[in-house]
C-alpha cells in the first residue's frame, strides 16, 4: 500500500540527513510539536509535509528560530507540484493518508521564505520516483533511477536543508597545518609570508619522511622565530590524509586551516579564509584554483581537465557547488571537525589525500560550503608529489564509493 511504504520511505530519507546523537524536534504536518521548555534548543528541526499546510510560512519559520542555535539545521520536506493531482486521486481512492495541502510551493518559494525568515539554504535533494511497493521495481527505481538528473526532477518528495543566520563579530584562534614532505626550501616562507589574524596563530608542521632535511629545517625555524607558536610532528603513517588527521588531532586553535607546503596557494590569502569562516559566510571554506588565471606550469593540462570534471561530478553528488575539489586549502571550525571524526565510521578511513575525508564529512554534517577563489602559483622549490594516473584511478574508485554512500542510499 502507498501509506505504509511511502511514509516509511520518507522517514528513512530525512533521517539520512541527521548524524547520530543529535537532538531533533519533529514538527507534525499541521505545524504542531510537543511542549518545549523555555530556552530549549535543538540540533535539527524537521518539517515533513508541513509547509503545505501553514497559513503563514514566513512567520512560522521566524518563530522556530527560538529553538535554534548557530549550528541548528532545519530540514524541510515537501511534495512536488507535479504530483498534486495524483496525490488527490490517491486520497480519493483511500490509498494515501488525507492531508490538507493549502500551499503548493516550489523550491524557489521555500528558498525565498527561508531568507526572509533569517535562514540560509544549504542544499536540496529529491527522492521517491515510485511511491508504491513492488518488490525489486520499487528498490531499483527509488534508489538508482530517481537519482539520475533526467528523472530526478520528476520525483515526489523534495528536501531542503537550511541553517539560521546569526550576526557575529567574535574573533577566533587558528591552527595553520602545513603537511610537508621534501619541502625544505618552503618552510621559512610558510611562516614569514602568512599574515597575522585572529586572537592567536598556531603553526603545526607534520613532516612525512623527507629526504632533503625538511624535519631539521622546521627545527631550525622554531628556534629562529621563538615569538611564533610553531609545533613539529613526524608522521608514523604515510600520505597527506594521515598527516592532516595527525595535525588536526594535535591542534589547539578554534579554526583549523590547511596550507600546503608547496605554497602554490599563497600564504598571503589565508586571512581571506579566516574572515569567510569567522563572519559566518560559510562553515567549510574550500579553496578554488579554477577562477583566476594560473601561473605557467602551475597545473598541467590533464590535471586541469580532471579537476573540472571532478568538480561537476561532486556538485551533482553532494548537492552543493564544488568547482575545485582537489585544492589543498580547506578551513573549518575545530568543534565541527570533531563531529566529523565522531561520524567518520560512516565513510571509513578511505582517503589517502585528506581532501575527500573532509569534504564528505562536511557535507554529511550539512555544513555550508563556500568556495574561495585564489590565484594558483607555480611551485618555487621541489617537485610535485602527485602521480597523475595512479592517483587518478584511486580518485575514480573514491567516486564510486561516494556514490554508494551519499547518492544511492
Amino acid at each position: 500500500m502507498f501509506k505504509d511504504y511511502y511514509y516509511q520511505l520518507r522517514d528513512k530519507q530525512y533521517r539520512y540527513f541527521i548524524p547520530e546523537g543529535k537532538r531533533v524536534l519533529k514538527v507534525d504536518p499541521y505545524g504542531q510539536h510537543k511542549d518545549i521548555a523555555q530556552g530549549e534548543m535543538f540540533d535539527y528541526i524537521v518539517l515533513a509535509g508541513t509547509v503545505g499546510t501553514l497559513k503563514d510560512i514566513q512567520a512560522y519559520l521566524q518563530d522556530l528560530r527560538r529553538y535554534c542555535h548557530k549550528d541548528t539545521r532545519v530540514i524541510i520536506e515537501y511534495y512536488s507540484y507535479l504530483w498534486q493531482y495524483l496525490l488527490k486521486l490517491g486520497e480519493t481512492i483511500k490509498i494515501k493518508r488525507p492531508e490538507k495541502i493549502q500551499n503548493w510551493v516550489t523550491w524557489q518559494d521555500i528558498f525565498n521564505f527561508l531568507r526572509l525568515a533569517g535562514y540560509e539554504p544549504i542544499k536540496q535533494d529529491r527522492c521517491t520516483l515510485f511511491p508504491f511497493y513492488i518488490p525489486l521495481i520499487s528498490y531499483l527505481t527509488n534508489k538508482y533511477l530517481a537519482k539520475l538528473p533526467i528523472f530526478n526532477a520528476l520525483t515526489l518528495n523534495h528536501f531542503i536543508i537550511a541553517r539560521p543566520l546569526f550576526e557575529s563579530q567574535q574573533e577566533y584562534s587558528s591552527t595553520i597545518l602545513v603537511p610537508c614532505r621534501n619541502e625544505r626550501g618552503n618552510i621559512e616562507a610558510a611562516i614569514t609570508r602568512t599574515p597575522e589574524f585572529g586572537t592567536h596563530q598556531e603553526f603545526i608542521f607534520v613532516e612525512g619522511h623527507s629526504q632533503d632535511g625538511t624535519y631539521e629545517e622546521v627545527e631550525r625555524i622554531i628556534k629562529l622565530y621563538p615569538n611564533k607558536d610553531i609545533k613539529l610532528f613526524r608522521q608514523t603513517g604515510k600520505g597527506k590524509g594521515d598527516a592532516v588527521r595527525l595535525g588536526f588531532d594535535k591542534a589547539q586553535g578554534d579554526i583549523l586551516m590547511i596550507l600546503d607546503a608547496d605554497l602554490t596557494v599563497p600564504p598571503e590569502d589565508m586571512p581571506k579564509f579566516y574572515e569567510a569562516i569567522r563572519s559566518g559566510k560559510g562553515e567549510f571554506i574550500n579553496g578554488c584554483r579554477l577562477v583566476y588565471p594560473m601561473e605557467d606550469e602551475a597545473m598541467r593540462l590533464l590535471n586541469l581537465i580532471a579537476n573540472k570534471c571532478f568538480g561537476l561530478f561532486f556538485s551533482w553528488l553532494l548537492g552543493q557547488r564544488f568547482k575545485d575539489t582537489l585544492c589543498g586549502t580547506k578551513v573549518m571550525f575545530k568543534h565541527q571537525y570533531q563531529e566529523l571524526v565522531a561520524n567518520r565510521h560512516y565513510f571509513g578511513d578511505f582517503d589517502p589525500f585528506g581532501d575527500f575525508d573532509l569534504i564528505f564529512g562536511a557535507v554529511k554534517l550539512n555544513l555550508k560550503v563556500i568556495e574561495l577563489p585564489i590565484r594558483y602559483k607555480s611551485r618555487q622549490y621541489g617537485t610535485t608529489q602527485i602521480q597523475r594516473f595512479r592517483h587518478g584511478l584511486l580518485l575514480l574508485r573514491m567516486c564510486a564509493f561516494a556514490m554508494k554512500k551519499i547518492k544511492f542510499i
